[in-house]
């Protein structure tokens, strides 16, 4: 398999030249996180089986959000963390996509443009959940840059439990597959999101956008099947290393595939290695920058409300531990469990340290 580290490694320098100018130590310190990513330089992580001697180590992961080997771990994560909050309702997804228009205006104001399409969107869903529901609902916002070519294409994706808590403490829930209209949705998220971010910014000068904006809504599924859907769907990252298939470093190009979203066949696209790690470096946030949000009931503040509907419907949500990386033993198949963490020796002037 091509990993991301060898692309860097084969494209670092004409990454440099060609983008030099629009890379920051922000997009340095992220193309050097994932180049090292388990390839030993940032250390090991140390192994012991429970039932024999036998000791074992792997080459540390750099944790960088952007990195597709560390995307696993936190889709694990949010499963486990939705599993815990299960509703018992029908679910949906509903995503929110910047028009082209607006696409250069996020792209430049990142922070306040990403924090402004959060509140628009969430604001349009409580509104709707409250003249359909006369409740408060849960939402989980996933932000996503990148279209499945790698071209800068901002959207979000919401979850959506297709209930909601009455201010008289009753749980009310959507009969049928149908939750929202999406030309309903399109039309209120668009004046929010104009507004949002003519009040985010006051250097943001909005320019003409389409009359009609796109909202899809979209069943996904009941209880646990749905999130596990999901989770492999919101978790992605910008590209997983699978998909790059060729990597050419004479003539300097690299060719991945992908899902094309209309046909839903698998195409391929060849890009030059300083454009294919351009379009990464792309869809980096901004450092503090929140990508995934919970809201309402689905929020970490709700667990009391989540205790209540538990007493009216008279069920019990599950509660999960999230899964510890494991595994076994060579010799023995026995369990192996963390034994610590050996960190690379740096160097000094005076020597090692």
């Amino acid at each position: 398999m091509i990993t991301l580290a060898s692309v860097i490694d084969a494209g670092r320098h004409a990454l440099a030249d060609n983008y030099g100018k629009h890379l920051t130590p922000h997009h340095w310190s992220a193309l050097n996180a994932m180049a090292l990513c388990q390839s030993g330089e940032l250390g090991s992580v140390h192994w012991s089986c429970t039932a024999c001697t036998h000791h074992a180590a792997t080459p540390k992961s750099c944790g960088h959000r952007s990195c597709p080997r560390c995307q696993q771990g936190a889709t694990e994560q949010w499963l486990s963390r939705q599993q815990a909050k299960l509703l018992p309702a029908k679910y949906f997804m509903v995503t929110f996509t910047v028009p082209r228009s607006l696409r250069a205006i996020f792209y430049r104001h990142q922070a306040s443009a990403y924090n402004a399409l959060f509140a628009a969107a969430i604001s349009t869903l409580r509104s709707f959940a409250q003249t359909r529901f006369n409740g408060d609902t849960g939402a989980c916002a996933v932000l996503h840059t990148h279209s499945r070519r790698l071209d800068y294409h901002p959207h979000l994706h919401v979850v959506v439990p297709a209930g909601a808590l009455t201010t008289a403490n009753q749980w009310k829930t959507l009969r049928g597959k149908y939750l929202y209209r999406q030309q309903s949705l399109a039309k209120v998220f668009k004046a929010r999101l104009l507004a949002a971010l003519r009040e985010a910014d006051e250097d943001i000068t909005l320019p003409d956008t389409p009359a009609q904006w796109v909202v899809d809504c979209r069943y996904v599924g009941k209880g646990l099947p749905a999130l596990q859907y999901l989770s492999r769907y919101l978790y992605r990252g910008v590209i997983s290393e699978q998909n790059i298939i060729a990597l050419n470093p004479s003539e300097q190009t690299v060719t991945f595939r992908y899902k094309d979203s209309q046909t839903q066949t698998t195409k391929t696209r060849t890009l030059s290695i300083a454009d294919f790690l351009w379009r990464i470096m792309l869809h980096l946030l901004p450092k503090g920058l929140r990508r995934v949000r919970d809201y309402g009931l689905l929020h970490g503040n709700a667990k009391k409300r989540r205790v209540l509907l538990q007493l009216l419907l008279r069920v019990t949500l599950p509660t999960v531990t999230p899964k510890k990386a494991s595994f076994s033993c060579s010799h023995c198949q026995q369990h192996m469990q963390f034994a610590g963490i050996a960190w690379p020796v740096r160097q000094t002037k005076g020597g090692a340290t």
